[in-house]
């Protein structure tokens, strides 16, 4: 995947203090009767209505699958942020806070074929250590059959309790027989650091995500690249989604000073007012830094790039982020549920809140083009990239990728490092023969434009005298893979070198990869170079 275009993996969200269990929500005396009035009588008529339909529908009901339809039909007309976890699913949100479960270490994926298979096992977690590729198909969990699994059904069997052990069997690529591998599930903890080295005398950083500690991850990581030279930082927050407000105000605090106010939060009640300070002491006040941004960089990831920006700390290059200013706290719910709830609004040093959408405002019905302008941070440099075009977007989640990176990869010797790494014409030829011969075909916006704008004059009368005009457009928005796959070969070279070198070097030689050609890397060497 192409860094300046990195898709968002998962947004993940912002934990604040304990809430008080008591609302003093700041009404009027007849204002909370009435409201008080609203609420008895709407449960009332909630409750009346389930009981009929329990006692006289039909069919019988599902009740936990009718009443989690109406929670989430609640909540959805909400924030996005604020959403209900049972407790069948709370391993789903210890994974969102810590960025830890128990299982394999892999992503997995479903091909078209409705078969699943190994997509990208992490480095020195069981899947990789016992030898899982990307492409294995997954046929079986111990004794059960994976056939007609969806992705979801079969992660929650390969996830568990750490310690226990099954017997996976899959079938590689390219052989008759199957494989069977006996694997140990571990505390899986995904690196919040996927990728940090030297890029000439500039400490580069990639940081996916802020769950717990990766503060501490960034601080060593700053110290081993100071030792190896760096005379200053790059910190890549492409893509991050955000995560723990605590860790976001522990990574600002590590370039500077104490008793600084990094993050206020203020919300409709007051115990969801907060003031975040600096605590400790700094590791580095001086060296120069550069974050980059994009419009996947999200929440948490904000208020570091925000507030260093604030304090004339750090240099932003990029695109602008994507304006998330809600703050979540978890609500413990019976039946050991959780609510995660949009309690407040973070604001930055110099006061600004970032929020993107008054949601609120979309809820109400009231249209503006200042709900999906304003909001989010602006780079001090901003770097211009391509639209990412329809045909790589298709390419890139296709079949055919992984199974060009299977067999390059069986017939290539894996090399040094991912330095020494190139496709070659004649490589990325082989894949263009290999992505014609698969039937691959990808959308064209402009065909169904087209198509819907000839619906639309044909009911209106108008079809008839503009028949030549619409055949020639049609001549000129002909599908030509060969044309588009010239026309778009340098971002797709960078889609199948990915797919390639994720599977030799992992998720940290694929960031490396990538970087090979970064205007937005480049943009940051060009600011740090002018002191």
């Amino acid at each position: 995947m192409m860094k300046s275009c990195r898709l968002p993996k998962f947004i993940l969200f912002i934990l604040c203090a304990g809430l008080s269990n008591t609302l003093l929500i700041a009404q009027t005396p007849n204002n909370i009767s009435s409201n008080n009035f609203e609420v008895a009588k709407n449960l009332d008529i909630l409750n009346s209505i389930y009981k009929n339909l329990e006692m006289f529908y039909v069919d019988t009901l599902d009740a936990q699958k009718v009443i989690r339809t109406g929670i989430d039909a609640m909540l959805s007309i909400l924030d996005p942020y604020t959403e209900y976890f049972p407790e069948e699913e709370m391993g789903d949100l210890k994974m969102m806070t810590t960025g830890k479960y128990g299982g394999i270490g892999s992503m997995i994926r479903m091909r078209k074929d409705s078969t699943v298979i190994i997509a990208e096992p992490y480095a020195h977690m069981p899947a990789a250590e016992v030898g899982l590729q990307v492409g294995d198909v997954l046929k079986k969990i111990d004794d059960i059959d994976l056939k007609g699994k969806n992705t979801s059904e079969v992660s929650d069997l390969l996830r568990g309790e750490a310690g226990t052990t099954f017997i996976l069997t899959i079938l590689r690529p390219g052989e008759d027989k199957v494989r069977s591998f006996k694997i140990i599930r571990q505390n899986i903890k995904v690196p919040a650091i996927t990728y940090s080295g030297l890029i000439g005398t500039a400490g580069y950083i990639d940081l996916t995500q802020f769950t717990e500690d990766c503060s501490v991850d960034v601080r060593k990581a700053v110290i081993s690249l100071k030792e190896k030279g760096a005379k200053s930082l790059i910190l890549d927050l492409r893509g991050n989604g955000g995560g723990l407000l605590s860790e976001a105000v522990k990574m600002v605090n590590l370039f500077v000073p104490q008793d600084l106010t990094i993050v206020e939060t203020k919300g409709k009640i007051k115990s969801t007012n907060a003031v975040y300070k600096t605590t400790d002491t700094p590791l580095d006040l001086n060296i120069p830094i550069v974050i980059l941004v994009s419009g996947n960089t999200a929440s948490a990831a904000e208020i570091v790039s925000g507030a260093l920006q604030d304090l004339h700390r750090a240099k932003l290059v990029g695109s602008q982020t994507f304006g998330k200013g809600l703050v979540q706290a978890p609500r413990e719910i019976p039946y050991n549920g959780t609510l995660k709830l949009t309690t407040s609004k973070y604001y930055l040093p110099s006061g600004r809140c970032i929020q993107k959408i008054d949601y609120k405002a979309r809820r109400e019905g009231i249209r503006s083009d200042s709900l999906a302008t304003l909001g989010g941070i602006k780079p001090d440099y901003e770097v211009r990239h391509d639209t990412l075009q329809n045909m790589l977007v298709y390419l890139a989640n296709d079949d055919v990728l992984v199974d060009y990176g299977t067999k390059y990869c069986q017939t290539h010797a894996k090399p040094r490092s991912v330095a020494d790494f190139s496709l070659s014409d004649s490589d990325m030829e082989d894949f263009r023969e290999m992505v014609k011969n698969s039937g691959f075909t990808y959308d064209r916006m402009s065909d169904k434009r087209l198509a819907d704008l000839k619906k639309i004059m044909d009911f209106e009368g108008y079809l008839e005298d503009a028949r030549e005009e619409f055949a020639t457009l049609e001549k000129k928005l002909t599908h030509n893979f060969d044309n588009d796959f010239n026309k778009y070969i340098k971002d797709i070279r960078k889609i199948v070198s990915n797919e390639i070198v994720k599977r030799w070097f992992y998720e940290a030689g694929s960031v490396e990869e990538s970087l090979k050609d970064d205007d937005d890397l480049k943009k940051a060497l060009e600011v740090l170079s002018n002191e």
